[in-house]
């Protein structure tokens, strides 16, 4: 029974039980912070950092080589996502993780690895990252990689090549990378591991041919400029190249960012701990001590196994979980209070981050995605975190709402699109690099961001008019695909790219019945699968397998659904079946799981699997739908 005496729905029971599920998970001051996983790479990382510096813990590593071991595919090696294609890469690290962490290359698990790497060509054709982690190991020649000089720390900023024109994941991974490059350190490697066996012929002896990324003549005149810059590289002065390591440890001393770490992501934690190694830092080291204390934060277990997540993402779950719990609570019978509090004190406010150099003179106002990361605030989790606080109390949170919506409006890129962290980080030339060879170099405008920002300032009373929104709108009606979708950078992938837009469009208050908007509709509901769900595959991201699906997942249905209300379908039968394959698919606890990955780093390259998008978006989906049909609504009047 409900409160009001009447017999409960199923829709009512599943949302009760989505609320319970979902408030059961709060940390004790009443924020969420659900585990983020990504591929076989972290964790295996992880375990190569303890063997290189030396610092070998066989507790934590035998529960990380669990859930290497439980993550090898049927092939034999190791994909990017759950029930991905083989990758020679994340395979070679898995493999020589598995091996320091004492597996006999004997034992079956390791043959199958060992003969799936060889068939693919051997460890040869890892990729620029995995072969600096080699040699960094002494397993493969520095030759291998491209040439990457510290010196380009000194260079100008209206230099070609400058570390302000990447992205700030690259620039935080890199800068400390091009120390190590520079340094050449020796792992310590305890134990003596090699992989000689995961080569056709001895690992110094063999061919690295660098790749063109692009397949574009810009990327082979690059691969030339390599071949030059090899032949001239002894006559750089060594107090040139010094001056430049100087550099770099300022960048990182500066941005070392207390226990969430340098950038708040594992790659470049690992490589600043690796530079101050490399240095000869003491180990008592504040910096080190931090540093190291940063990583280890990162891991997470359970009695069996463990991993390491690529990083954290409290405000990010916070944020999404507060748009439930408030969409839940319509009628505000209910006395459990959103964390809006908690969110507004990690507004930064005083720290003028990197995204200053191409936005001089803006105030900072945004909020990172992790626990802290003030250097790097991410637009997209600010329009969240600021709908959020403005469907919880407009006038209370004013100030706050003020200077974030003042912080985006200055993020807006010039083609009138927002990126997560930059603005105007399009040096598209540098993509031709072969260092560039993961695909993920810089960081431009998407669709999915982009369509987060227009939610927020229309949400918070902005109009078409505006010229931030009207400029978005133009930038999103261009993006958009054929078939009337449109990409998810962050998401999987055009089931998310479309429902942001479409959140978008209704919020601007767009004329849903414009043409382009019904095919994006006629899109979601070309892409429902038969038990009503949707479910997106992260092969998608490959355009010519963008068809491609495994299972309907929760998170990815209540996308669709939500993007569907939003056009106005609340009575469509397709919104019907959304909403019964969600309430039927709770795992019998009140929430759910996705069973695949469910987000993306780097497109075709990284994928992740938030472990709260199954708890709060599906709620968020079913709450939104029972509102809009108790209220007679075509369309619903928040952002998201």
């Amino acid at each position: 029974m409900d409160s009001s005496g009447l017999p409960e729905s199923d829709l009512d029971a599943a949302i009760r039980a989505g609320r319970k599920n979902l408030l059961a998970a709060r940390k004790s001051d009443g924020h969420w912070a659900y585990e983020l996983e990504a591929d076989v790479t972290i964790p295996a990382e992880y375990i190569l950092l303890n063997h290189f510096l030396g610092e070998i813990d066989d507790a934590v590593e035998a529960k990380l080589a669990n859930y290497v071991r439980r993550t090898q595919e049927r092939h034999g090696g190791w994909p990017l996502y759950i029930g991905g294609d083989f990758n020679v890469s994340a395979s070679v690290k898995a493999y020589f993780a598995l091996k320091l962490a004492g597996d006999s290359p004997d034992e079956l698990h390791m043959r199958r690895a060992r003969e799936a790497i060889l068939a693919h060509g051997g460890a040869v054709n890892a990729n620029v990252f995995t072969r600096l982690t080699l040699a960094l190991f002494g397993q493969v020649p520095w030759s291998a990689a491209p040439v990457t000089r510290v010196e380009i720390m000194l260079f100008p900023r209206w230099f070609p090549l400058h570390i302000n024109k990447v992205s700030y994941w690259t620039r935080t991974v890199t800068v400390p990378l091009l120390v190590l490059t520079a340094l050449r350190p020796m792992a310590k490697n305890p134990r003596g591991v090699s992989i000689d066996e995961l080569f056709h012929n001895p690992p110094h002896r063999e061919n690295y041919t660098l790749t063109n990324p692009t397949g574009h003549w810009m990327g082979n005149v690059m691969l030339r400029l390599d071949r030059v810059i090899r032949k001239v590289e002894h006559l750089v002065p060594k107090f040139l190249t010094r001056a430049a390591i100087d550099k770099a440890l300022r960048f990182v001393e500066e941005r070392l960012n207390g226990e969430d770490g340098l950038g708040g992501i594992f790659p470049a934690m690992a490589n600043s701990l690796m530079v101050f190694d490399a240095l000869g830092y003491d180990k008592d080291d504040p910096r080190v001590v931090t540093a190291r204390n940063a990583i280890d934060g990162l891991l997470t277990f359970n009695d069996e196994e463990g991993f390491c997540q690529p990083c954290l993402s409290p405000v990010w779950d916070t944020g999404l979980a507060t748009h439930a719990i408030l969409e839940s609570n319509a009628d505000g019978q209910d006395t459990a209070v959103a964390p809006c509090e908690w969110l507004k004190e990690r507004q930064i406010l005083d720290v003028v981050g990197d995204w200053a150099v191409k936005r001089k003179g803006l105030r900072p106002g945004g909020w990172a995605f992790q626990y802290r990361n003030d250097y790097y605030p991410d637009v997209d989790d600010t329009a969240v975190v600021v709908m959020a606080l403005h469907r919880q109390d407009p006038e209370k949170y004013k100030h706050a709402i003020d200077r974030a919506v003042e912080w985006v409006i200055g993020m807006q890129s010039n083609s009138g699109g927002w990126a997560a962290f930059d603005a105007d980080n399009e040096y598209y030339f540098l993509e031709h690099m072969p260092f560039a060879d993961h695909g993920a170099l810089l960081d431009p405008p998407t669709a999915d961001v982009t369509a987060r920002c227009i939610s927020m300032l229309a949400q918070v009373g902005y109009d078409r008019s505006h010229p931030s929104i009207a400029r978005g709108i133009d930038y999103l009606k261009a993006e958009q695909e054929k078939d009337g979708s449109w990409f998810g950078r962050w998401g999987t992938n055009y089931v998310y790219g479309t429902w942001s837009v479409l959140c978008a469009l209704n919020a601007a208050g767009e004329d849903m019945s414009a043409d382009y908007v019904r095919s994006a509709v006629d899109w979601l509901l070309s892409k429902q699968r038969e038990d009503g769900g949707w479910g997106e595959d992260c092969a998608s991201y490959w355009n010519h397998r963008r068809v491609e699906e495994k299972a309907s997942l929760p998170s990815q249905t209540a996308w669709a659904v939500l993007g569907l209300m939003a056009a106005g379908e609340v009575e469509n039968t397709a919104v019907e079946a959304g909403i019964d394959y969600l309430i039927s698919s709770t795992d019998g606890n009140g929430g759910w799981r996705d069973d695949y990955f469910n987000a993306v780093g780097f497109p075709r390259v990284f994928y992740l699997r938030y472990h709260g998008y199954a708890a709060y978006f599906p709620l968020l989906a079913l709450s939104r739908y029972k509102n809009l049909r108790n209220t007679n609504s075509q369309r619903p009047v928040h952002g998201m």
